[in-house]
């Protein structure tokens, strides 16, 4: 959290000049994550390869709509939230189509079970109009300073002043009370396909819940 004396932290909408950074910081706040250690298993290549993974889906799928954000201590970027829309959290198929080479250079041998396990959690994904959060991380060394929660306000807010919703998949259950103070509550507990796949928690948010 932030202290008094500090003022909260900068939030500014990500542009393509920002890619690249916030998709290395996204490689390293995931390398420890349950269910990307269990589809990338090899460690040594396993940063590496998320940031790859990230940096296709900022450039290919989030940035176009003006919702990925992010912050950082003095200005930098060591933080990001990775927001879509109402309407479009579904990746089209021509995308999907778009990301199949990039995607198997990056996973090569762990697409299938990578897409598999994507496509399940995407299965149980809310119909209704909803703000989704695909993605919000925070570079380890950063973590502890109330980067995350100055993302999670700066987009929430404005949910509760639109009246609207927000979704999001956490797979690291610690993370699950630290999504509740901010108005989320767990739907489901998903198991998800796979021998020891660990599960993730799908958590749902009505506007006007603060936090």
């Amino acid at each position: 959290m932030t202290s008094p004396s500090q003022p909260s932290p900068l939030v500014r909408t990500a542009a393509g000049a920002d890619a690249a950074p916030i998709a290395a910081l996204l490689g390293r706040a995931f390398d420890d994550d349950p269910v990307w250690c269990w589809l990338l298993p090899d460690e040594a290549s396993r940063v590496r390869r998320l940031a790859g993974l990230f940096e296709v889906l900022l450039r290919r799928v989030h940035l176009r709509h003006g919702a990925t954000e992010a912050t950082g201590r003095d200005g930098g970027t060591e933080a990001a939230a990775l927001w879509d829309p109402p309407g479009h959290w579904r990746v089209p198929v021509r995308l999907q189509a778009a990301q199949a080479v990039p995607l198997l250079r990056i996973l090569g041998t762990r697409v299938p079970i990578t897409l598999r396990t994507l496509g399940e959690i995407e299965r149980h994904h809310p119909r209704e109009p909803h703000w989704y959060l695909s993605v919000l991380g925070t570079d380890p060394p950063a973590q502890g300073n109330g980067l995350g929660g100055a993302l999670l306000r700066s987009r929430l807010d404005r949910c509760d002043a639109e009246g609207l919703p927000a979704y999001l998949e956490s797979s690291k259950e610690r993370n699950v009370p630290y999504y509740e103070r901010f108005g989320f509550r767990v739907t489901r507990e998903l198991a998800l396909p796979g021998r020891g796949c660990p599960p993730v928690w799908l958590m749902w948010r009505d506007s006007g819940q603060g936090g």
